[in-house]
């Protein structure tokens, strides 16, 4: 029990304990909330003073217990409302999905008396993981998110008017696989079959949504989040390659998946291949490789790599140098 608790608090939490465990006598009660006995019984009077049917009886078998007069009043969320709140505790909060933490215990309450089918779509949400949250990142509509979310569930294919940049509207048709959430921005997972081709789509850029009938399921064996990672290391500016010599598996402990695609070239050397606007950005992330590699392509990403091992070395002074003699 934190000492800082107010009165009414440790009432609430003594009400909570009392409708978990009908009987709990004051003793009982008392240890629970790490109090004295009369204190207990002091929050006791504070839930009866505020109408809270507290009953208690004597003897070996008695204790408190909640009256059948209360009656906690049903959660009327809408889906799109219950899928805001999720999504809002996900952009905010580091743990919605652990019981342990306050928040995640709250929502699983709020989850458990949410009809299933505004629970469902809430709960499949709930279980990815934001990290890094984008200050820039657009919020998407939580009734948008929300069909999106069930339409993987259900398995259905989608018509999509989507927003690649602003003005631009184009009509898709897409058989969705999931839905996540990647440094604070949600993305949906999707086989396009306007492209017949895997794509990865803002969700904040999706309009219009209708459902056309069953869709295809997803790969076996597919992990959303790693194949965003992915997807997103492709298409930008220059073309990658490095050759790493270690195993792949090696490789996937040092570089995240945005960082590139991973080819074995051996039971002891790997092929990075990768896109990116920003060549020195993409030096340093290379810092991470216990191994020694070699930069393929492109020169860009040469020189930067080549830039930052001076900086490096200068940054050690004339020890390095007498260490080479």
């Amino acid at each position: 029990m934190r000492h800082d608790e107010s009165p009414t608090a440790r009432a609430l939490l003594a009400l909570e304990l009392i409708q978990d465990t009908p009987g709990i006598t004051a003793g009982r009660l008392a240890d629970r909330l790490g109090v004295s006995e009369r204190a207990a019984r002091r929050y006791v009077g504070i839930l009866r003073e505020a109408g809270v049917p507290i009953g208690s009886t004597r003897g070996p078998h008695g204790g408190y217990r909640v009256g059948r007069g209360l009656r906690v009043p049903p959660l009327m969320f809408t889906r799109g409302e219950a899928l805001g709140l999720v999504m809002a505790v996900l952009d905010g909060h580091r743990d919605p999905a652990d019981p342990a933490d306050p928040v995640g215990s709250a929502l699983g309450k709020i989850m458990r008396v949410l009809p299933e089918p505004v629970a469902n779509p809430a709960r499949t949400v709930r279980a990815v993981t934001a990290r890094s949250p984008d200050p820039q990142a657009a919020a998407p509509s939580p009734e948008t998110t929300a069909a999106l979310v069930q339409a993987c569930a259900d398995q259905r294919r989608l018509r999509l008017g989507y927003r690649p940049a602003p003005g631009r509207e184009r009509v898709m048709d897409v058989d969705p696989w999931a839905v996540v959430v990647r440094h604070g921005r949600w993305y949906l997972l999707c086989w396009s079959h306007t492209k017949d081709a895997r794509r990865v789509l803002r969700v904040d850029r999706i309009g219009t949504l209708a459902v056309l009938g069953p869709a295809d399921p997803p790969p076996a064996g597919l992990d959303p989040a790693e194949a965003i990672e992915e997807h997103l290391a492709e298409g930008w500016k220059y073309q990658v390659e490095i050759v790493i010599d270690a195993p792949a598996e090696a490789v996937a402990r040092w570089l995240p998946r945005n960082l590139g695609r991973r080819e074995p070239m051996g039971p002891l050397t790997t092929r990075l291949i990768a896109t990116t606007d920003e060549p020195q950005w993409y030096a340093e992330q290379l810092t991470a490789i216990k191994a020694p590699f070699r930069v393929v392509r492109p020169r860009e990403l040469e020189d930067a790599v080549r830039t930052l091992g001076q900086r490096l070395l200068r940054a050690v002074g004339d020890g390095v140098a007498e260490d080479g003699n």
